[in-house]
């Protein structure tokens, strides 16, 4: 596959995995990315989970040991620091104060452009999603949604819980979809993309990595919603179209007006895995900055 004229990495950190943002713009400049969309990630402290501490910037534990996350203070410093390399991303939590008002004041104080990253321990369609969706489809804002699925098969037929879920399941995405259809939504995680698979219902691996079987939920979400996109980024997106690659080339070109190309952390895996697959020059060229510029003006 040819090189892309341009990349464009949508869903990105900063402040984390050992990085501060000089160490993003080094890794941007190794890989030939012009620019990335920085996200938070707002962790109150009953979601705070320890086993992600130690690839958190530890300038924001709090007093009792929980962790805040990415907060927005941390994208807003990087973007400043290097004008014109980020597009700035910021999710209130829905559950905490006024977030529809948050969102506003991030957009007009920090020229926020994303809503994300949406991750917390809500389902998709509680109203107070709702609302804070709604906001950010009025301020033209996509929305990075990461699905986490509460439960998963057992091997003894059972469902077992999963206490690190978030959003819920694809029932809870599609309502949310249809609730807000002026809203752009951006499915990411391992909850989004098993569901490339028909057999997602019955994988007990949080990444699935066997054989494609036949026609996963994705596909009807996709061809239902069209304010549906989605990010290929982290272990879960390459994973999921690793596992065939040949019904890879077909969902990326089917649905490539709305794909985008992501990492969520360093190097290069994504990107050399697509370099593999044989794509026609538009989709390479929508996967890769295209439809993150439909997305976010004047990027």
């Amino acid at each position: 596959m040819a090189a892309p004229s341009r990349m464009i990495d949508t869903h990105q950190h900063v402040f984390w995995h050992g990085r501060d943002d000089r160490g993003l713009i080094q890794d941007l400049d190794e890989h030939g990315i012009e620019q990335a969309w920085l996200l938070s990630w707002e962790i109150p402290s009953f979601e705070d989970n320890a086993g992600y501490h130690g690839v958190l910037n530890p300038v924001h534990v709090r007093a009792d040991g929980t962790h805040r996350g990415i907060p927005l203070e941390d994208g807003a410093l990087a973007a400043t620091r290097h004008p014109g390399r980020f597009v700035l991303g910021y999710c209130p939590h829905p559950a905490l104060g006024n977030a529809p008002a948050f969102l506003r004041a991030a957009a007009n104080i920090h020229g926020v452009k994303v809503c994300g990253e949406w991750k917390f321990r809500m389902l998709f369609d509680d109203p107070r999603c709702l609302e804070l969706f709604r906001t950010a489809g009025e301020l033209k804002m996509p929305v990075v949604l990461h699905l986490d699925v509460p439960y998963l098969p057992g091997n003894d037929g059972k469902s077992v819980y999963q206490p690190l879920w978030y959003g819920g399941t694809v029932e809870n995405l599609e309502r949310a979809l249809k609730a807000c259809p002026e809203t752009v939504f951006v499915g990411h995680a391992p909850g989004f993309w098993r569901e490339i698979s028909g057999d997602a219902d019955n994988d007990p691996g949080a990444y699935p990595k066997g054989a494609v079987r036949g026609r996963g939920r994705l596909f009807d979400l996709f061809d239902r919603y069209p304010n549906l996109c989605a990010d290929l980024s982290a272990g879960s997106g390459c994973t999921a179209l690793r596992r065939d690659p040949d019904n890879a080339v077909k969902f990326l070109c089917r649905y490539h007006d709305r794909l985008l190309f992501a990492r969520d952390y360093f190097g290069q895996e994504l990107h050399s895995f697509l370099k593999t697959l044989s794509l026609p020059e538009d989709v390479r060229e929508d996967i890769y900055h295209r439809n993150a510029g439909r997305l976010v003006l004047k990027t």
